[in-house]
């Protein structure tokens, strides 16, 4: 293993880092978060933490993620596009045994074979009809959090059922307090236990926030007294919440000294709901869809000390499967050949052109469409959602439809044999189709799609198990029925 290598071959491994210990890698996850949703694009938005952050580290503008929430998680985790792990289709919802395999190698397994100590707290969504799919089986020496997704943030259930753990424990947080301060302080309390002189800290945390339901405490939501329409007030309101708990959290990673060997990351697992209080302008589309305003996350990297350039703008593609590959190197070792991501340190950390020239922005049998993105080129297979449109900023008067193209299925593609293309870098709102005008490129594309087609694993998405009913597990959502 690599925690047994001579000195001198990880100064070999660590060359170009700046120290010979493995930097601590923590790994920010935002749920729901749109593109226009941070201070940084957004004026309108109050995030001085996260803007802090970005712009004195580097802002990554083709940062590409999957559609919804467990598709990106399975990427972070694994280095494997969904379609490869059976993950290609919607979400883990609570009732249907789905799961990433367990053949799997995940990041947090393979820092532990690198010595880290590896902890996990937040949005899990990867499985847990059976122990063998839950966090601290796949690697974290800790876990505190959910199972599930869109859990309620003050008394934690989901439909029927209770939904939060202290590794296999289920565990009642304080009556009222609400889940990314939840989050924030159980990630100060594992910084306060690690020694960041003689450990290497892998900390992983997807919050929880922004996903639905909208719920914020009033002080926050008054920050946007001037937002009438009471679902973007309260969405801004969640944001700058999770803005202080990241604030509170780094505020820590600096006064306890891990700052001096740390790299963050942040990022959203998909593109904003704007039928729910968030905004991709002036990108097109929403979550679910395979629009760019879909995939395409909000992100940065920050180090005081590991990137080689930063208060930059980086303009290379990266997609989620390549964080895995980039954090290993990072962390003096290189992943299994055959995965999907590609190591992206050096394009991140010195501003030097991607090795990515393409990637899958999805395959779902099920819905019968598919992306992907050779070069500046971009093709759709089928429909890209339901959710097609440029969504302005709701108006003060108005509701969040308002100034919508037309209807939840406005520029929806019907047919599963017709075909979109654009060219991202002319073009990356998405306005003009230029398929018809380039039918050689799409011809192309097509043979391209359907070469990646053929590795495709059917998706693992089974009908509701009974037997996973919280009632049989006191009232929680449980493993030990699939």
């Amino acid at each position: 293993m690599m925690r047994f290598l001579f000195p001198a071959l990880l100064g070999i491994l660590f060359a170009g880092l700046s120290s010979a210990r493995p930097p601590h890698i923590v790994l920010i996850v935002a749920d729901d978060l749109g593109w226009n949703d941070v201070g940084w694009r957004n004026p309108q938005m109050y995030t001085p933490n996260l803007d802090k952050l970005a712009t004195n580290g580097v802002i990554l503008n083709s940062s590409y993620v999957q559609p919804v929430c467990s598709p990106t998680r399975n990427c972070l985790m694994t280095g494997y596009y969904p379609y490869h792990t059976g993950l290609q289709h919607d979400v883990i919802h609570p009732s249907i045994p789905g799961f990433l395999p367990a053949n799997f190698t995940t990041l947090p397994q393979k820092l532990k074979e690198l010595g880290y100590v590896t902890h996990m707290v937040g949005k899990w969504h990867l499985g847990f009809c059976n122990w063998k799919y839950t966090p601290t089986f796949r690697g974290f020496d800790t876990f505190t959090g959910y199972y599930n997704g869109a859990e309620d943030y003050y008394t934690h259930v989901r439909g029927d059922g209770y939904d939060f753990r202290f590794n296999t424990d289920v565990y009642h947080p304080a009556d009222g307090e609400y889940s990314p301060n939840i989050i924030a302080q159980r990630a100060i309390t594992i910084l306060d236990e690690v020694d960041p002189r003689n450990e290497s800290l892998f900390l992983y945390l997807p919050f929880q926030s922004v996903h639905a339901p909208l719920e914020v405490p009033e002080k926050y939501e008054r920050i946007y007294s001037n937002i009438h329409n009471k679902d973007r007030r309260i969405y801004c309101g969640m944001v700058s919440a999770l803005d202080e708990a990241v604030g509170n959290i780094t505020a820590v990673l600096r006064k306890r000294g891990f700052m001096d060997n740390l790299l963050l990351v942040f990022t959203s697992d998909n593109g904003g709901p704007t039928y729910s209080g968030a905004n991709n302008l002036p990108l097109r589309g929403a979550k679910t869809t395979l629009w760019e305003g879909g995939t395409k996350g909000a992100s940065f990297v920050y180090s005081d000390t590991l990137l080689k350039k930063t208060k930059y703008l980086n303009t290379e593609i990266i997609h989620a499967v390549d964080w895995f590959p980039t954090l290993l190197r990072v962390a003096g070792a290189a992943p299994d050949a055959g995965i999907d991501g590609m190591d992206m340190w050096s394009t991140i950390s010195e501003n030097t052109t991607s090795p990515r020239t393409e990637f899958v922005y999805n395959i779902d049998e099920i819905k019968k469409n598919a992306a992907i993105r050779v070069g500046d080129y971009k093709l759709i297979e089928g429909s890209a959602g339901a959710f097609n449109g440029w969504y302005p900023l709701p108006t003060v008067e108005g509701s969040l439809q308002a100034g919508w193209t037309g209807n939840n299925t406005d520029h929806a593609i019907d047919t599963s044999d017709e075909y979109r293309l654009y060219n991202i870098k002319d073009d990356p709102t998405e306005h003009f189709d230029i398929a018809d005008k380039y039918p050689d490129v799409v011809e192309k594309m097509k043979q391209r799609l359907a070469e990646y087609k053929k590795s495709l694993v059917p998706a693992n998405y089974p009908p509701p198990d009974p037997k996973s009913d919280p009632k049989y597990y006191n009232g929680t959502w449980s493993p030990g029925w699939c």
